[in-house]
């Protein structure tokens, strides 16, 4: 019965040329459009020129940033690849001053047990270039942090738990495209993880289906904002071909 039932979906579906058959389709030539080889090569370049930029940085201006620039940035991310089509994600944006110090005070003890008692010398070591401690001014100066979460379940209009699949994988896809997106629009970003970050749903009533991913720090960098003299690894180092 349900492979006839299959059947009789499959075969109400438009053929297209593709092995793929889905319940509700439509054109892709409604979003794809190819562009010449010389603009490909063109777009490609400019895009790593512009990527090439972004840099972490740890010293923030406490201007004002447009919230429609953020809420664009939330969308840009919104779009990325998933699991079933489930988005396993929520963006909590803390923009208040009274949230901000929450976060910051609970991120700065955790930060200090990091620093005094959790990690091993040698990661440490890594980190002294970097320049890293457990101070975190940032998270109160910068006008934007956003909370990435990861849903491991969701839930039906019924309350039902609704399995979530390739979260991680998912919500990291996302989260590359926010902080792409924000340095597209001019922002500067920091990635910041203390561990553990479960203060973050309390501080940002998230439920308990949600475990924090990711904070994304964001706003103008300050006039004065220095970052470290590091490169990345050559093309030949970080890929293959085969």
């Amino acid at each position: 019965m349900e492979d006839k039932q299959v059947n009789d979906i499959n075969s109400k579906q438009p053929k297209t040329g593709s092995d793929h058959r889905y319940v509700n389709s439509v054109p892709l030539s409604e979003f794809y459009n190819e562009l010449s080889q010389d603009e490909m090569k063109k777009r490609s370049d400019e895009f790593y020129r512009l990527m090439k930029r972004r840099r972490s940085v740890r010293d923030f201006s406490s201007r004002a940033v447009p919230e429609e620039i953020i809420k664009n940035a939330l969308m840009t991310a919104g779009t990325a690849p998933n699991g079933a089509n489930l988005q396993p994600w929520h963006f909590a944006v803390a923009e208040s001053p009274g949230i901000k110090k929450k976060i910051r005070e609970a991120a700065e003890e955790e930060e200090r047990a990091f620093y005094n008692d959790r990690a091993p010398d040698e990661w440490l070591d890594k980190l002294v270039p970097l320049g890293t401690d457990e101070h975190k001014p940032f998270l109160e100066t910068a006008p934007y942090l956003i909370a990435v979460f990861a849903q491991s379940y969701g839930l039906d209009p019924a309350g039902n738990k609704q399995k979530h699949y390739y979260v991680k994988e998912s919500v990291g896809i996302a989260c590359g495209m926010l902080i792409t997106a924000l340095h597209n629009s001019g922002l500067a970003t920091l990635t910041h993880t203390p561990s553990p970050m479960g203060f973050l749903n309390e501080i940002l009533d998230r439920p308990s289906n949600e475990r924090a991913y990711l904070l994304i720090v964001t706003g103008y960098p300050s006039e004065s904002a220095e970052v470290p003299d590091i490169r990345k690894k050559t093309l030949e180092r970080i890929s293959s071909f085969h």
